[in-house]
């Protein structure tokens, strides 16, 4: 036997606001019954998975012990980009002069998170 995610539950002050920022990041809609003020709030990403956003009352207070890696369509630099447009914070640069490696960013709630190269990257000849 097995089990299966269901869910990665991220704890946060407002629960609607961040669910829309990682509906932007994933390019998938916050739960379509969700409003402004919603204790609790998902995005569904797909294949069964889904963020689900919880409300609390403590604030983030230390590093990360899970988070998301993301693997943009696009190319990394552009998707680092696109993120901090939409609220996104740099926190470290792992990038190495060969391509490889990857940025570090923090959402709007500061939830650290990595942007991978993408696909097509990885499969391009190193420099």
């Amino acid at each position: 036997m097995v089990s299966v995610v269901q869910n990665v539950a991220i704890d946060c002050a407002d629960a609607y606001e961040l669910a829309r920022f990682w509906g932007e990041v994933t390019g998938r809609p916050v739960d379509p019954a969700a409003k402004p003020g919603d204790g609790e709030t998902q995005v569904e990403l797909g294949g069964g998975l889904v963020l689900y956003f919880n409300q609390v009352p403590e604030p983030k207070t230390v590093k990360n012990r899970v988070h998301l890696c993301l693997r943009p369509e696009t190319p990394r630099d552009g998707e680092v980009e696109r993120l901090l447009a939409l609220g996104a914070a740099f926190v470290a640069d792992r990038r190495n002069p060969d391509g490889t490696g990857w940025a570090v960013l923090a959402d709007p709630e500061g939830n650290e998170f990595c942007v991978l190269r993408s696909t097509a990257e990885r499969a391009a000849p190193s420099t």
